[in-house]
């Protein structure tokens, strides 16, 4: 197919998550932009709408679907060029307070979420030195991948924050790091963004807890990230690469809200 001929595509990993169904609402508006919408989930994927795009039901933790849903799609024209990562893969007992976390859970949940997003910038990174094409890789780390969590913010809830999610999460920002030293002098580029909470209808003595650490809104809704995710993938941030940015409403910064004098 003739270069004049390709078109850009969008890759959404984790696409029927809350994150993902909101990004693929956001770039299915754009003009020019084939949305790829992945999930592991058939069932989830059906209730996706897409203007301009197509679904896939992909197991992110294989190189080789990864590998061939590139070459499909080259060669159906629509040459990927970014792609963001909001899958959530969990494995055995996940979620279980620090004294009751096992070892081979914690390795479980390390392997799948971890690694799978290891897979994903190796695979993305690789297509694109091999193909000399500029490519926009956005993970989704978080907040508590930056800061120890603030466990008091969980009081009076049976909520908890698992240490697993701490090491995962802050772990994707050293591999990006690594991923972007390596590939230095490509056209290939991978950043993330750390979301503080995002409102699912928790409890109501968390969120105001929460909300107490925050400047003016507290939990975040998932249409918050979507400026940013934009961003990252578009030419206006050509020169940010490895990085991570924080977006949680002031939560990761010291001190709560001040009392009325």
């Amino acid at each position: 197919m003739k270069k004049s001929e390709m078109q850009e595509s969008v890759i959404i990993f984790g696409a029927c998550g809350r994150i993902g169904k909101v990004l693929v609402e956001a770039f299915s508006k754009k003009e020019n932009t084939w949305v790829v919408a992945v999930d592991i989930s058939h069932e989830r994927l059906a209730d996706i709408e897409l203007v301009r795009g197509e679904k896939h039901v992909l197991d992110i933790s294989s190189a080789e679907s990864i590998t061939q849903l590139f070459e499909y799609l080259m060669n159906e024209g629509r040459v990927p060029k970014y792609a963001v990562n909001t899958s959530y893969p969990i494995g055995r007992n996940y979620g279980r307070d620090f004294f009751e976390v096992e070892y081979d859970d914690f390795c479980d949940n390390i392997s799948k979420h971890m690694g799978a997003y290891f897979v994903v910038m190796q695979q993305c990174a690789r297509f694109a030195t091999t193909h000399d094409v500029e490519f926009s890789l956005v993970n989704l780390s978080s907040v508590y991948g930056v800061i120890a969590p603030r466990l008091d913010v969980y009081n009076g809830t049976d909520m908890t924050m698992p240490i697993e999610y701490a090491a995962i999460k802050s772990g994707i920002q050293h591999m990006q790091q690594f991923v972007t030293s390596y590939t230095k002098g490509t056209q290939f580029r991978v950043n993330s963004i750390s979301p503080g909470g995002i409102f699912d209808n928790q409890p109501s003595e968390f969120l105001q807890h929460y909300r107490e650490y925050s400047r003016t809104k507290g939990m975040l809704d998932a249409e918050d990230l979507v400026g940013m995710v934009l961003c990252l993938l578009s030419p206006a941030s050509r020169f940010i690469c490895g990085q991570n940015i924080v977006i949680d409403d002031g939560f990761s910064i010291g001190g709560r809200h001040r009392k009325p004098t």
